[in-house]
C-alpha cells in the first residue's frame, strides 16, 4: 500500500547545489521505496501533510560511530588519546562485551541517534560477537538502517591483554561469525561490515585474513586510516610505508570501504581510496581532540575520494550529524585562514580549504550514502525514503526563519546549524515513522 506526502524538500543533490521543491507531493511504496514526486497544486491532497513551516530533508547518514563508547560521551576529552583509550576507552567497551549491560545500553545509544536524525549509522561495536549482534538486533528493532562491525584487534603491542582476540586465527573466525549472525537476522535494514580497529591493534595475520574474508563475503570494510601523528607515523615505522598503502596491501582498501579520519593522507593516498571506490569518515569535532591536524575535506573531494561525515562517538562529544556539519565547515575556514597569529597571513593557511554548509550536508547524506554505496541520502524517486521533518517554527527555540528576511539558502543554513532534537517532528527510515516529537505524522 502506497503512503503519499505532501511537504516542501530541502536537499543538496551534488556538492554545490540547493534544491528546494515546495508542495512536493511524494508517493512512497510498501517496500519503502519513493515512487514518485511530483510538484503539486496548493490544495492537492495526501495521506500526510506536513505545514509549511516544516521542512522535510534526507536522513543523516552517520559513518563512524564507536558504540562501546556511547556511556563515556563528552568526557575525558582533554587527554592524550592513549591515556583515553587505555584508561577509560578499552575498560568500558570491555564491559558493553557483558550482555546484561549491553541490553542497556545499545538502545539507548540507538533510540536518542534516530532522535537527532541520524538514519543510517556506521558502528563499530566490540569483540565479543554476541554483543555485536545485540547492537544489530536493537537496531533492527529501532528502525534504524546501520552497518554493524565486530572489532578485530590481536596485536599484543597495541591492546591490552584483557580486551583483544586470543589470536589472528581467532580473530578472523569470530569475524566469520558476527557476518553470519548479523545476516542471520535477514533485515533489510541492517549488514554486516568487517571492522579491524586500526593498524597499531592488529598483527599482519590478521588484517590479511580479514581482507581475504572481505573478497570471499563481499562484506564492506572499515577501519582507521592516518588519524594522527602517532598513526600515521606507526605504519610508516612498522611496515615502511603509509596506512593506506598499508591496508590495501592487505586487501582491506576495496570499494565502499571506510577509512575513519585520514587527515594525514598523502596525495598518493587519495589517489589510491579514489581508485579503489573507498572513501574517509571525516569528524571535524573529534579531529579537534585527537588528530593533530584539520581533514582537507575540499582537497579530498577534488581528488574523487568519497567523503562522509562521522561524529566519531565519544572521540566527537556531540552525537548528531547536523553539529557536524557546522563543525565541518568551521575547521576547514581555520585550516584556510591558518590558526596561528604569529605567522604572516600568507604563510598561516592552506588556500583554497573552506567548505560551504552545502558540500556539510551532502557529505552528511549523499556523500555518506555513496560511499556507502546504499539508496539513501537523497529524496528522489527509486531511493529509500529516509527522511527527517523540521519545525522551524517551535516556541522557545533558535531555529526561526524570518519571511523577507531569509530566503531558501539563509533558511537551509539555520535549519543545519540550529535545529536540535526538539525541532525534529518527524523521522522515518525505509517508510516508516521511528522517532520524533509529534503525536502523528499528520502535523
Amino acid at each position: 500500500m502506497n503512503t503519499s506526502y505532501l511537504v516542501t524538500i530541502m536537499q543538496t543533490p551534488d556538492r554545490h547545489r540547493l534544491e528546494v521543491l515546495r508542495n512536493a507531493r511524494l508517493e512512497v511504496d510498501g517496500t519503502g521505496r519513493i515512487a514518485s514526486i511530483e510538484v503539486a497544486d496548493s490544495d492537492a491532497c495526501a495521506d500526510v501533510i506536513l505545514p509549511p513551516t516544516t521542512v522535510l530533508i534526507p536522513g543523516l547518514v552517520d559513518t563512524h560511530i564507536h558504540a562501546p563508547q556511547w556511556p563515556q560521551l563528552g568526557t575525558g576529552l582533554d587527554l592524550p588519546l592513549e591515556t583515553w583509550l587505555f584508561e577509560h576507552t578499552f575498560p568500558l567497551e570491555a564491559r558493553l562485551t557483558q550482555p546484561e549491560f549491553a541490553s542497556e545500553v545499545w538502545p539507548d545509544m540507538v533510540a536518542t541517534l534516530l532522535a537527532h536524525g541520524t538514519t543510517t549509522a556506521v558502528y563499530y561495536a566490540t569483540t565479543s560477537v554476541e554483543t555485536t549482534t545485540m547492537l544489530a538486533s536493537a537496531c533492527v528493532d529501532a528502525g534504524q538502517r546501520a552497518l554493524v562491525g565486530r572489532v578485530a584487534m590481536d596485536h599484543p603491542d597495541g591492546t591490552p591483554s584483557w580486551y583483544r582476540d586470543e589470536h589472528a586465527a581467532a580473530g578472523i573466525a569470530a569475524s566469520a561469525q558476527s557476518i553470519e549472525e548479523i545476516a542471520a537476522l535477514e533485515s533489510p535494514l541492517v549488514e554486516p561490515i568487517i571492522t579491524p580497529r586500526f593498524t597499531p591493534a592488529c598483527t599482519d595475520e590478521l588484517l590479511a585474513g580479514l581482507g581475504e574474508l572481505a573478497g570471499e563475503m563481499g562484506v564492506r570494510v572499515q577501519t582507521h586510516c592516518s588519524e594522527s601523528d602517532w598513526e600515521h607515523g606507526y605504519a610508516f615505522d612498522r611496515f615502511g610505508e603509509s596506512d593506506t598503502a598499508a591496508l590495501d596491501g592487505f586487501g582491506l582498501v576495496r570499494d565502499h570501504s571506510v577509512m575513519a579520519h585520514g587527515d594525514h593522507l598523502g596525495d598518493e593516498d587519495m589517489a589510491v581510496l579514489a581508485a579503489r571506490g573507498a572513501g574517509v569518515a571525516h569528524c571535524p569535532l573529534s579531529n579537534a581532540y585527537f588528530a593533530n591536524a584539520v581533514f582537507p575535506a575540499r582537497r579530498a573531494l577534488d581528488a574523487g575520494v568519497r567523503v562522509g561525515l562521522g561524529t566519531d562517538i565519544a572521540g566527537g562529544a556531540q552525537p548528531g550529524l547536523l553539529s557536524q556539519c557546522s563543525d565541518a565547515v568551521t575547521m576547514s575556514r581555520l585550516l584556510e585562514d591558518g590558526v596561528d597569529g604569529g605567522r604572516a597571513s600568507e604563510d598561516r593557511g592552506v588556500s583554497n580549504s573552506r567548505i560551504s554548509i552545502t558540500d556539510a550536508f551532502w557529505m552528511a547524506t549523499l556523500g555518506g550514502a555513496d560511499l556507502l554505496g546504499l539508496d539513501v541520502g537523497l529524496l528522489e524517486v527509486g531511493r529509500h525514503f529516509d527522511a527527517v521533518a523540521v519545525d522551524t517554527a517551535r516556541l522557545g527555540s533558535a531555529l526561526r526563519v524570518w519571511p523577507g528576511v531569509d530566503d531558501d539558502a539563509r533558511a537551509f543554513e539555520k535549519i543545519i546549524r540550529l535545529a536540535t532534537p526538539p525541532d525534529i517532528a518527524h523521522v522515518w527510515v525505509g517508510g516508516r515513522r521511528v522517532a520524533g516529537w509529534a503525536e502523528s505524522e499528520d502535523r
